[in-house]
């Protein structure tokens, strides 16, 4: 599908403004990362296969309402212009180095090697573009026994160590319920790019930003990790419990549940005194949060009668007045709907390319002097290849509509 190029596109605002991106991402991962510097002002051309496109365009049910469009693909690729090219043919390739010399950053989610059977791998590309930011996101990252390998969110997370830490504990090992090796990826990537930008901006040189999803989610492990490096043990599952903190978990009150999370020896004192449980405080199995780690059960059975014995209602009003830690288990319709999350301005609501409304969720990234912008709805497939073709490269309608022809866009 072409777009007439009579309406100007809409000017990026943010703090990437004047910088453009070659976009060779699909699914999550890689459209997360370039999602991020899209929505920081970065000029993104998305390069999608024709006929086909970015996977997540297939991946239905379901579609946002009016627009036909899949709501996985439309969640990670605002802000972006879709041009269809066949990188596997000659002319494709031709245009792609076309466009990559006009592009500050090249990001792709390709398997290790795959990239350069097409003369589009860094090692082909930087002696020709050497001030071009290469970032890299795959699996298991450009070198180590496992790098060919390829790489999905579930079996990251298997890997990675975090599906032995989640679930009941007398459960199977459990996967987070949103794909987080994809997203923690994404935005290591983002980071990583950041930081190349400033180092080109330093010295003009670019460079390569290899990002691997197992070596992101390791080093997302955090505390459990090191609680790991620090003892040798394997910790345990604990379902809803803090390995660390104690009591710091859901507890079942009359009606429900709440998380209630008390951080230090203060505030367990304070809980204590408020609810009549002073005698708590003088037990040396509750005195401190190292002892109620150690006498975990206890403490868990002790106070899981107290909630029990009020609506969640009335614990998390008592427990806000006396300032403890406390929330809600919200479903997605209270998440959307939550007086703060409505306040921060959480959801943006675009208009797509048919004149439909359509939600998102916004970028929670915000600056005070450069916000984000929200410039362009999610693309149809191909949406821009004529704008883009015409634009950047100076193409005329006629060898566009030979390339379309030749099936090269």
């Amino acid at each position: 599908m072409s777009n007439s190029t009579a309406e100007a596109m809409p000017q990026p605002s943010g703090p990437l403004a004047g910088l453009t991106v070659f976009d060779l991402t699909r699914v999550l991962a890689g459209p997360t990362c370039v999602q991020m510097l899209a929505d920081l002002g970065a000029n993104v051309i998305k390069i999608e296969r024709p006929g086909s496109g970015d996977d997540t365009r297939s991946f239905v049910p379901p579609e946002m309402p009016g627009t036909g469009q899949s709501a996985y693909f439309v969640g990670a690729n605002r802000n972006k212009r879709s041009l269809t090219l066949d990188i596997a043919t000659s002319e494709g390739q031709r245009i792609a180095h076309d466009l990559i010399g006009r592009c500050d950053i090249l990001v792709e989610n390709f398997k290790v090697g795959t990239l350069s059977r097409y003369g589009l791998g860094y090692e082909q590309l930087a002696p020709i573009h050497p001030s071009l930011i290469y970032c890299s996101i795959t699996g298991f990252g450009q070198t180590g026994p496992y790098a060919a390998r390829p790489g999905y969110d579930s079996l990251i997370q298997a890997m990675g160590g975090i599906m032995s830490l989640t679930g009941a504990p007398d459960g199977e090992p459990m996967k987070v319920g949103v794909p987080v090796a994809d997203l923690f990826a994404g935005l290591y990537g983002a980071i990583g790019v950041l930081a190349a930008l400033r180092h080109r901006e330093a010295t003009g040189e670019g460079q390569q930003v290899d990002i691997g999803m197992l070596d992101t989610h390791v080093a997302w492990l955090a505390n459990q990790g090191m609680n790991y490096l620090a003892t040798g043990t394997n910790p345990p599952r604990l379902g809803n419990q803090h390995p660390n903190i104690v009591p710091y978990q859901v507890f079942a009150t009359a009606d429900g549940h709440i998380v209630l999370s008390i951080g230090n020896d203060a505030s367990f004192a304070r809980f204590c005194n408020r609810f009549g449980l002073d005698h708590l405080i003088e037990n040396s199995n509750f005195a401190t949060n190292a002892a109620r780690v150690a006498n975990r059960t206890l403490v868990t059975e002790t106070l899981a009668a107290v909630l029990s014995r009020h609506s969640s209602a009335w614990w998390l009003e008592a427990l806000e007045a006396i300032k403890i830690g406390c929330g809600p288990i919200n479903t997605l319709d209270q998440v959307f709907t939550d007086p703060h999350v409505i306040a921060r301005n959480n959801l943006v609501d675009l208009t797509d390319q048919s004149g439909n409304p359509i939600t998102l969720v916004a970028n929670p990234v915000r600056l005070s002097a450069t916000p984000v912008d929200y410039r362009l709805p999610p693309p149809i497939l191909g949406e821009h290849t004529d704008e883009v073709l015409t634009d950047m490269l100076g193409l005329s309608a006629t060898e566009i509509a030979a390339l379309r022809r030749d099936k090269i866009v």
